[in-house]
């Protein structure tokens, strides 16, 4: 597996901090800040997806 390039991380209130990362072969990731040995994976579009969508709203009845 490709060693991971992890973004600064986005926090929210309470210290809830996420790290998005990617790797050399298309892969992206999502992890708590401090765990980023346990993270889900899926395709770098994927990502794009997901954050398309929540831009979109369509998370927004999670808040």
């Amino acid at each position: 597996m490709s060693e991971i390039d992890w973004e600064e991380p986005f926090c929210g209130e309470g210290n809830n901090c996420f790290r998005l990362g990617t790797d050399t072969s298309g892969n992206s990731f999502i992890a708590v800040l401090g765990q980023e040995d346990r993270y889900l994976t899926d395709s770098r579009e994927a990502l794009r997806q997901m954050i398309r969508d929540i831009k979109a709203g369509k998370a927004d009845h999670l808040l």
